[in-house]
């Protein structure tokens, strides 16, 4: 948990989509914190996904724009933008698709009615990831390295493009390019968990691709930073700023859990069993730097590799 010294965003109003997801349950905490009062933007009345925490809930449609949408939009002063299918599962051809129609065109509908509120937020964040520079090597990616091949670096660029709308009103956009979440409640992390704990932890492939990572704190924080630093605008890396090897990655979490990590899952079974996702998402070298964030002062929390698991490791000990 963050604890907040000095309240930076007193009385604002924040609009939050995806606000019952993996970051978005850690974000309104933060932003509540933060004193700001916090309205999640929902497509439908459902209990099971809303965030009690947030002040309001506003259901809003973005699959075509409207002016319902516009009028719904009216008087917030950051909005951030999370919602989108998750990445895990199988590709499929209809996955894939899924992947990409719940990024790119909410993401247009929302920029556009934020363009056309009367009185526009200053600020729009939107969610993309690092899955933009696709298959980097060796190099160190910053914000201005060019977007890679594939299909992520495909859906990343449309969505980021999809906010253009909102950046051609004066808005200011920062697109997080999130890199892998290490959060105790889901994501990479709790999938790969039960394996390492188990003793059958490996690497993957030849485990030298470089691997970034971010503390889920980190992530919900910079996100926070970003709303209060007027200079950031455009893409921003959320990422450590100490990439490791999957390799180290293994070792790592191995040497925490106080356990082996001898099974490897070679390249050819990984992209057997996974397809597109393990070409894609699971054996790329991506060495990612957040360059914005630390020249616009951002202090990380975690950064770290073994001091994240082991808050990790302790957060989840303390809700079982």
């Amino acid at each position: 948990m963050i604890i907040i010294t000095k309240p930076a965003l007193e009385g604002q109003k924040i609009l939050v989509s995806g606000a019952s997801g993996l970051l978005g349950r850690s974000l309104v905490a933060l932003l509540k914190q933060h004193k700001a009062h916090v309205t999640q933007l929902a497509r439908k009345h459902s209990r099971s996904a809303l965030n009690q925490q947030c002040d309001e809930t506003v259901v809003i449609d973005l699959t075509t724009p409207s002016q319902a949408t516009v009028d719904a939009l009216e008087g917030f002063d950051a909005v951030i933008h999370l919602a989108g299918e998750s990445i895990m599962g199988l590709w499929t051809d209809e996955k894939m698709t899924k992947i990409r129609n719940s990024r790119v065109q909410p993401t247009q509908v929302l920029a556009e009615a934020l363009a056309s509120t009367e009185k526009p937020p200053k600020t729009f964040i939107c969610a993309s990831a690092i899955g933009f520079y696709g298959e980097g090597g060796s190099a160190v990616l910053t914000e201005t390295a060019p977007a890679g091949e594939g299909f992520l670096a495909e859906v990343c660029v449309a969505w980021e493009a999809a906010c253009n709308l909102a950046k051609n009103a004066g808005i200011r956009v920062v697109n997080t390019r999130f890199g892998m979440i290490l959060a105790p409640t889901g994501g990479g992390f709790k999938t790969m968990l039960t394996p390492f704990q188990l003793g059958i932890g490996g690497i993957l492939g030849d485990g030298k691709q470089m691997m970034s990572w971010v503390h889920a704190d980190d992530a919900v924080a910079a996100m926070v930073h970003a709303i209060i630093t007027p200079a950031l605008s455009g893409a921003v890396n959320v990422v450590s700023p100490n990439a490791v090897s999957n390799l180290a990655f293994t070792k790592t979490l191995g040497k925490v859990l106080n356990r082996p990590t001898v099974l490897p899952a070679p390249a050819f079974a990984l992209k057997l069993l996974f397809g597109k996702l393990a070409e894609e998402l699971l054996l790329p070298s991506q060495n990612v730097y957040p360059e914005q964030l630390q020249q616009s002062g951002f202090v990380f929390k975690f950064p770290e590799l073994p001091s994240a698991f082991v808050n990790l490791l302790a957060q989840l000990r303390n809700r079982s």
